[in-house]
């Protein structure tokens, strides 16, 4: 796997931080485009726009942004072409998001999810494929998944 790209706005960033705690444990690379504090006032359209671009470009092959929800970071990356993220609250939810859908960003908010959830939903993130433990519905997810790519170039 190529580093992964994470971020966060000021209401996500202990997230982020607990989270980076695990991924250098684990000795996961990543770069961090995201507020440096607390207090930072980097918005989060411009992380989620930067990590969402890294993405595109090839330099990383999947993002974890954190802000108060999730969902600010998810709709501004979901802005761009072939950029699935998802906005997730469970464990489940990250594995699946995965496994159905493809996604390649995981979204998450400082004030739902703590540090131990978050960490249990990035390791479901990062350790599942496409289509895994799909069985029958594998085909029919694959299918799927290359039409909204045909659909996203007639946007």
């Amino acid at each position: 796997m190529k580093k992964l790209v994470i971020g966060a706005d000021g209401s996500g960033y202990e997230l982020k931080e607990a989270i980076k705690k695990y991924l250098d444990a684990e000795n996961i690379c990543y770069d961090d485009v995201g507020a440096i504090s607390v207090d930072d006032e980097k918005p989060y359209y411009t992380t989620a726009c930067e990590a969402a671009k890294g993405i595109l470009n090839g330099t990383y092959d999947k993002g974890l942004l954190f802000c108060g929800t999730g969902m600010g970071m998810s709709i501004v990356a979901n802005k761009h072409k072939g950029i699935y993220a998802s906005c997730v609250e469970s464990i489940y939810a990250a594995k699946k998001c995965r496994a159905i859908n493809n996604a390649n960003i995981l979204c998450m908010g400082g004030f739902i999810v703590g540090g131990d959830k978050g960490i249990e939903m990035v390791k479901a993130f990062l350790s599942t494929e496409f289509t895994e433990d799909m069985g029958a519905f594998t085909d029919f997810l694959k299918q799927t998944y290359t039409d909204i790519q045909e659909l996203e170039k007639n946007l």
